[in-house]
C-alpha cells in the first residue's frame, strides 16, 4: 500500500471512529464523549494539514504549516489531559498525577506561545530553537506518559486497563515516530506506507482510538448494569414500603375492630344493670325515710346517665368535666355505702383542661369497689392526684374480699390501656403492692 493510498485511509478511519462518537455524545449526553470529539478532532486537524493539496486548497503558509505542525498535537495533549481524569477519575483516584498533568498543561501553553514567537516574530532565530524547542516537549511528554501509565496501571481496574493499553499504542507509536525522524528515515523516495516516519504513530492512534472506544462502551455497560441494580433496589424497596403500608393498614382495620369491641365492653360496664339495681333500691328507701335526699340521689344519678350518654362518641373529655362526673359517682355509692367508702381528690388546677378517655376514672372506681371489702369498719379509701409532670395517679387501699364471688376479667383495665394504645399515648402503669392498689395515667395535652 502506497503512502498516497495509507493517508485517506487513516483520516477515513479516524472520522469513523469520531461518527461513532458523535452519536454516543448525543445519545448519552455525557462531557466525556465530548472531550473524547474534541480529542479526535485535534488529531484530525493535524493530519488533515499534512496533506499539501489540503494545504494549498486552505492557502497556508509555510510558517502557518511549521506552527501547526508543533502546535496541533499540543492541543490534542490538552485535551488528553481532561479526557484522562472523566475517563478514570483522576482527580478523586489519583490527585498526585491530576496536579501533574495540571502543571504540563501549563507548560504546553508556554511551549505553543514560544512557538508563536519564535514562528511569527522572531524569524531570525528560527530554525535552531524551533527545532530545539520541539524534540525537547516530545521528549518530556514520552516520559511525562511512561510515568502516568506506570501510576494508572496500579489501579487494577477493567476501565482503566483499556486506557492504559491505548495509552500505551500511542506511546510506541509516538517514540517510534521520534525515533525514526531522528534517523532521518523519511526521505524524497518515501513509496509505501510503512517508509514514512509518521506512520507508526498513525497507527498508534488507530489502536488507542479503538481500545478508548472500548473502554467506554463497557463504562457504558457497567453504568447501565448499576442502574438496572438500582432500579431494582428501588422496586424492592417499593413493594417492602407497600407491605408496610399494608401490614398497617390491616393493623388500623383490627385496631379498629378492638375499638368497636372495647366500646361494647365499656358501653355494657357503664350500664351495668347490677349498678342500676342497687341505685335504684338505694333511690326506693330513701323516698320513704329521706325524701330530700331521694332528691338528691336522683339528680346525682341523671347526671351520671348523662355524661354516659354524651361522652359514648368522643375519644377524649377534659379532666375537670370527668372529675365533676366522679363526684356525681361517688355521691351514689356513698349513699348506698354510707361511711364503707372515702375519697380524696388532690388535682393541681394547672391540669384541669388536661384530657383523657371519658369514664376512665368510674372503670377504676368501679373495680376497686368490685374486688375490696367495703364497709364501715373497714373503709375503701380512694385516692385521685396529680404528679408535678402531669399524670394522674387513682389509688385504692388494698383489702381483698375473703370470697370474692366477682371473678376478675380485668376487662376495666384492658379497656383503659387498649384506648391509650389506640391513642397513640404512653402507657398507663398498673402496680400493685401489699397495700395499695395504684394505676397512673398519662393526661394528655
Amino acid at each position: 500500500m502506497t503512502y498516497e493510498t495509507w493517508q485517506p485511509l487513516f483520516i477515513g478511519m479516524v472520522v469513523s471512529i469520531l461518527l461513532l462518537n458523535v452519536v454516543q455524545w448525543v445519545t448519552f449526553r455525557e462531557r466525556i464523549y465530548g472531550l473524547y470529539t474534541l480529542y479526535m478532532l485535534a488529531w484530525l486537524m493535524y493530519f488533515v494539514f499534512r496533506v499539501p493539496e489540503i494545504r494549498d486548497l486552505l492557502g497556508l503558509t509555510s510558517t502557518d504549516w511549521s506552527f501547526a505542525r508543533v502546535c496541533a498535537p499540543m492541543l490534542a495533549y490538552l485535551v488528553y489531559f481532561s479526557f484522562t481524569d472523566a475517563f478514570i477519575g483522576l482527580q478523586k483516584r489519583l490527585p498526585g498525577l491530576y496536579r501533574l498533568l495540571h502543571y504540563a498543561r501549563l507548560c504546553i501553553i508556554a511551549y505553543c506561545l514560544l512557538q508563536f514567537w519564535i514562528c511569527y516574530l522572531a524569524e531570525g532565530t528560527y530554525p535552531r530553537t524551533y527545532h530545539t524547542a520541539h524534540d525537547v516537549i516530545r521528549v518530556a511528554m514520552i516520559g511525562l506518559a511512561v510515568y502516568a501509565i506506570y501510576k494508572i496501571i496500579k489501579l487494577d481496574d477493567v476501565i482503566a486497563r483499556y486506557f492504559v493499553v491505548g495509552s500505551a499504542f500511542l506511546l510506541l507509536g509516538a517514540t517510534l515516530a521520534m525515533i525514526l525522524t531522528f534517523l532521518d528515515a523519511g526521505s524524497d523516495d518515501i513509496v509505501y506506507f510503512w517508509q514514512a516516519p509518521i506512520t507508526p504513530m498513525q497507527i498508534g492512534i488507530i489502536l488507542e482510538l479503538i481500545c478508548f472506544s472500548l473502554g467506554l462502551g463497557y463504562r457504558q455497560r457497567q453504568a447501565a448494569i448499576r442502574t438496572a441494580v438500582l432500579e431494582q433496589k428501588i422496586e424492592r424497596q417499593q413493594e417492602k414500603h407497600e407491605r408496610k403500608q399494608l401490614e398497617a393498614e390491616l393493623a388500623v382495620q383490627q385496631l379498629r375492630q378492638e375499638m368497636s369491641e372495647v366500646q361494647m365492653r365499656a358501653l355494657q360496664s357503664q350500664l351495668n344493670p347490677h349498678f342500676l339495681f342497687n341505685s335504684l333500691n338505694s333511690l326506693s328507701s330513701l323516698i320513704v325515710d329521706e325524701p330530700a335526699k331521694a332528691e338528691q340521689f336522683v339528680d346525682e344519678m341523671a347526671s351520671v346517665y348523662r355524661y354516659i350518654l354524651q361522652t359514648h362518641d368522643f375519644e377524649l373529655t377534659t379532666l375537670s368535666r370527668e372529675l365533676n362526673f366522679i363526684h356525681s359517682y361517688l355521691h351514689l355509692l356513698q349513699t348506698r355505702y354510707g361511711r364503707g367508702i372515702t375519697y380524696t381528690i388532690e388535682v393541681a388546677a394547672d391540669f384541669m383542661n388536661d384530657q383523657l378517655p371519658p369514664l376512665t376514672l368510674q372503670l377504676l372506681i368501679e373495680n376497686a369497689v368490685k374486688h375490696n371489702i367495703v364497709s364501715s369498719d373497714e373503709p375503701l379509701k380512694i385516692y385521685i392526684s396529680t404528679t408535678e409532670y402531669g399524670w394522674l395517679i387513682v389509688r385504692n387501699n388494698l383489702q381483698r374480699k375473703s370470697i370474692d364471688r366477682v371473678k376478675s376479667t380485668k376487662k376495666g383495665l384492658l379497656n383503659i390501656l387498649t384506648k391509650y394504645k389506640m391513642l397513640g399515648q404512653p402507657t398507663p402503669t398498673v402496680q400493685e403492692t401489699d397495700d395499695e392498689f395504684i394505676v397512673t395515667l398519662p393526661l394528655i395535652r
